[in-house]
């Protein structure tokens, strides 16, 4: 336990996607925030860290909220709590061109792909959420019943993507989430993310320990994987509640 930083995705790792961390989790994360730095890493917009993690704490303690970095839309945006609220220390926003050009990208690709529009969608498709575009195959909004079926082993989305790299070379595109893609400025993935935590809080990758569910190539937590972060690959939730327990175990 020499991990001075513990790295987490959200999206499958802390919650079930885009619902509210549970209880237990919630104890859990307190605890471990007592004894370690703690980073939250994920695809999602700062409203959604907050809605589904710090919104779930009951009354915790404001030494251990200093403890907790967030970093939302892969690292492209840091947020961190100062003077009693969370502040931004930077942002990475796309560009207007770069925004039209990326909505653009989707609107020649995706007619080549097998995606067809769901009937009945929950909320916005694309969304533009300012350093990162994501796409959500029925809205960012979907129940976890219907995300879960559409896409389990990510074959749908590798072809949305091969067709969006022909025309977004310049941008990253990673498969994220249950049904997502997310796409940043080239170099704004989460490796780099990873980067500007050894950069603002003064920590070496070797002092940190990343534990996410999408580790594989072409997934947005591979490029940490790829830099030679520590890692633990988890199935959900649970597995995830069973590594901290066992970090507190040994810490």
């Amino acid at each position: 336990m020499k991990k001075e930083l513990i790295v987490f995705d959200l999206d499958g790792t802390l919650e079930e996607s885009k619902m509210p961390i549970d209880r237990e989790m919630a104890v859990l994360l307190l605890k471990l925030l007592e004894k370690k730095k703690v980073a939250v890493i994920s695809g999602l917009q700062f409203e959604l860290f907050k809605e589904q993690i710090m919104d779930q704490f009951e009354s915790p303690p404001k030494d251990s909220l200093k403890n907790l970095y967030l970093f939302p839309n892969c690292g492209s945006r840091f947020f961190r709590f100062n003077g009693g609220s969370w502040v931004k220390v930077y942002a990475r926003d796309l560009s207007k061109n770069e925004i039209m050009k990326i909505f653009e990208a989707f609107d020649k690709a995706l007619p080549n792909t097998s995606y067809v529009k769901p009937k009945k969608t929950y909320g916005e498709i694309i969304e533009n959420r300012g350093s990162q575009i994501t796409f959500s195959a029925f809205g960012q909004r979907t129940p976890i019943e219907i995300k879960k079926v559409w896409d389990p082993d990510h074959k749908k989305r590798a072809e949305i993507k091969r067709e969006l790299d022909k025309y977004l070379s310049d941008f990253e595109v990673k498969i994220s989430g249950t049904t997502s893609i997310d796409i940043n400025k080239k170099g704004l993935d989460k490796a780099y993310g990873i980067r500007q935590m050894e950069k603002y809080l003064g920590l070496k990758k070797e002092g940190m320990l990343f534990i996410g569910d999408a580790l594989f190539e072409g997934c947005n937590d591979y490029p940490v994987k790829e830099m030679g972060v520590d890692c633990i690959q988890v199935a959900g939730p649970n597995d995830t509640k069973l590594v901290i327990k066992d970090l507190l175990r040994k810490s």
